[in-house]
This record gives C-alpha cells, sequence and structure tokens, in this order.
C-alpha cells in the first residue's frame, strides 16, 4: 500500500469511528493532511465524507436494532441525558434535524435516534451525506483559504 493509500485508509478509519459513539478526531486528522499537501482536498473530502456516513450508517442500524429489541439498548453507552436532548431535538425538527448530524455532542446519539425512530434509510443517508460532506468541504476549504495547504 503506497503512503497515500495509507493516509486515506487512516483519514477513513478516523472518520469512521468519528461518526460512532466511539470518541474520535477525524476533524484533526483532516486538518493536518490538509496542512500535509501530499493528497488532494478533494480525495480528503471524499473518504473523510464516505467514512463518517457509513459510521452514522452503523448508528441508525444500532437504533434500528435497539427499537426491534428494546429501546434500552438504544444509544450503548451513551448517557441517558444526551440520548433524551437528541431524542427531544428529533422530535421537534423531524428528519431535517438530521443535517445537525455534524455537531459535537449531539450528532451520534441523533443517528442513533433517527434508526431507533425508524427513518427510512435511503432519506437519512440523503440528509446525513449532505451535512457531513458540507463540514468536511467547509473545513477543508477553509483551511487551504487561510493558506494552511501544504
Amino acid at each position: 500500500m503506497g503512503l497515500t493509500a495509507s493516509l486515506l485508509a487512516g483519514l477513513f478509519l478516523s472518520a469512521f469511528t468519528s461518526a460512532t459513539l466511539l470518541p474520535g478526531t477525524s476533524e484533526a486528522v483532516l486538518a493536518g493532511l490538509v496542512a500535509a499537501g501530499s493528497v488532494p482536498l478533494l480525495a480528503l473530502v471524499l473518504v473523510a465524507s464516505v467514512g463518517n456516513v457509513l459510521g452514522s450508517c452503523v448508528n441508525w442500524w444500532l437504533g434500528k436494532q435497539a427499537a426491534r429489541f428494546g429501546a434500552k439498548a438504544a444509544g450503548g453507552g451513551t448517557p441517558p441525558a444526551r440520548v433524551a436532548r437528541a431524542q427531544a431535538f428529533y422530535h421537534r425538527y423531524g428528519y431535517w434535524s438530521l443535517l445537525a448530524s455534524w455537531v459535537p455532542v449531539i450528532g451520534d446519539p441523533l443517528t442513533v435516534i433517527a434508526g431507533l425512530m425508524r427513518e427510512p434509510f435511503w432519506r437519512f443517508v440523503a440528509i446525513v451525506a449532505i451535512a457531513k460532506t458540507g463540514r468536511y468541504a467547509v473545513l477543508a476549504a477553509g483551511l487551504a483559504a487561510a493558506g494552511l495547504q501544504g
């Protein structure tokens, strides 16, 4: 595996885990790779976005399974107050609340809640992809515009 492929694989893994209920630092990894300048911005944004969206799909699936086997399992180790806050947000704004899936603290539980509430998968993926790709695109473009691209 070449250096570029290894860097992209690391970014994918970081973005994937960052989207699950596990802690992650995909923004920092993306920023480091933008600063290094060894991989085109478009490739970085696409890889980070795909990894992050797929991680969110795992959350959606966990929420769907929790709905199937009992809501008590929803959120896994997520504090109940955090899940309740995301659920209230989802109830208030509906599926459009998934546009906030990129937001720290509330975004990951929100994607679990979407599965728990049986949000259609196609709509979930479409909205989450827009939100998460937008976040990475803005971050990468901002870093490049600030002259931080190597």
